[in-house]
């Protein structure tokens, strides 16, 4: 699925998530929507519980097993993002190649579009053999910095 995935036009916006479960011919269910709205309006990553939470605080009823089949079914066609973290699995709205600044403090994951420069890839390529093709870099800071 990568290899297509690279030659996809990225998700940027809910329009193009929807566009592209629709040409998967992934089914649009009222609860998929439901999940692809709220991470879009949200734009930070969430908890397959903390997803359940708002959605049904917001009165869009939702059982945990629907939260968990479709986050599930999005994340593995790579229509969103699924972060493996030590707590669980995070999920965003952002599912093109980028980096991510993990605060500290808040325990917040905030993503970034970083281009590093060529030389520098030249440089890493040099030393490892290998023909970069894309890249992540997660940076971790403090937002109040401990004194």
């Amino acid at each position: 699925m990568q290899n297509d995935a690279a030659t996809l036009k990225p998700i940027r916006s809910l329009e193009d998530a929807l566009d592209r479960c629709q040409m998967l011919g992934m089914r649009l269910s009222r609860q998929r929507r439901f999940i692809l709205e709220l991470l879009w309006q949200e734009k930070e990553h969430l908890s397959a519980r903390e997803i359940y939470d708002r959605l049904n605080r917001q009165g869009k009823e939702i059982g945990h097993t629907s939260v968990y089949q479709n986050l599930e079914a999005l994340s593995n066609q790579g229509i969103i993002e699924c972060i493996e973290r030590s707590d669980g699995r995070l999920y965003g709205n952002v599912s093109d190649s980028h980096s991510h600044v993990n605060c500290l403090d808040t325990n917040q994951i905030l993503d970034v579009h970083v281009e590093l420069p060529e030389d520098l890839i030249k440089q890493i390529e040099e030393q490892t053999g290998v023909s970069i093709t894309d890249y992540r870099i997660d940076f971790y800071g403090y937002r109040n910095p401990p004194q």
